[in-house]
């Protein structure tokens, strides 16, 4: 079932899956969401001059090519791998208005992020490559190493299998050291399962209308 568009409250879209009664991003606004949890407390706290990134549910798009946008700014090339078992269609990616917000020049960029092939590495800019995996995280077997990962698959109460110990394990043994992972679920059973995969978790503060997120580390 295709989902709905809604406005958020910062003026751009997000997504609603009806089936899951599940909105894709805060409805306080999806682009400061997503550029509070996964930008300022995940990317700008990185210092390598390459860095590898791995998100956890592609979705709309909007914690990519907020990514692409501050790679330009800071000249940092990324390795951006992308996880997404169910893909939003091309149409419905057309209709988003990030690039309209964020950068019009690059609308055309925003809608590759989308079209491009998945299992294939993709060079869309000179300093971010694109890699989208086109599989279910609850059961694969992940490889590569990585320095930041986003957390951004649906909450805990509608997709639980995406949030166990055992999926925090996977990625603790993929982290390289001193890698991050930012999520915007600040539940304490969240937090226990990443402790005991080996993450140090602390609680940081949220966007507007919400008081906390997690940011765990590799040390």
């Amino acid at each position: 079932m295709t989902p709905d568009i809604i406005l958020t409250e910062d003026g751009s879209h997000s997504l609603r899956q009806s089936e899951l009664n599940e909105t894709y991003h805060s409805i306080h606004g999806a682009i400061q969401e997503s550029g509070h949890i996964f930008i300022d407390a995940g990317l700008k706290t990185c210092a390598k001059d390459t860095l590898q990134v791995l998100e956890i549910g592609f979705g709309t798009g909007l914690n990519a090519f907020l990514t692409l946008l501050e790679s330009e700014s800071s000249q940092q090339k990324i390795q951006y791998t992308t996880i997404e078992l169910y893909p939003l269609s091309t149409e419905s990616a057309c209709l988003l208005n990030y690039p309209d917000l964020l950068a019009p020049e690059k609308k055309d960029v925003f809608y590759q992020l989308h079209t491009a092939p998945w299992q294939n590495r993709i060079q869309v800019t000179p300093y971010f490559e694109l890699y989208k995996i086109l599989e279910d995280f609850s059961c694969m077997t992940l490889t590569g190493q990585y320095d930041l990962i986003y957390f951004d698959a649906f909450s805990p109460e509608k997709q639980p299998e995406m949030w166990t110990e055992d999926r925090f394990r996977m990625l603790y043994k993929h982290c390289n050291p001193g890698a991050i992972l930012t999520t915007y679920c600040a539940k304490g059973i969240v937090r226990r399962a990443l402790q005991s995969a080996g993450f140090s978790v602390g609680r940081i503060p949220g966007p507007p209308g919400k008081r906390e997120i997690l940011r765990a580390l590799k040390e």
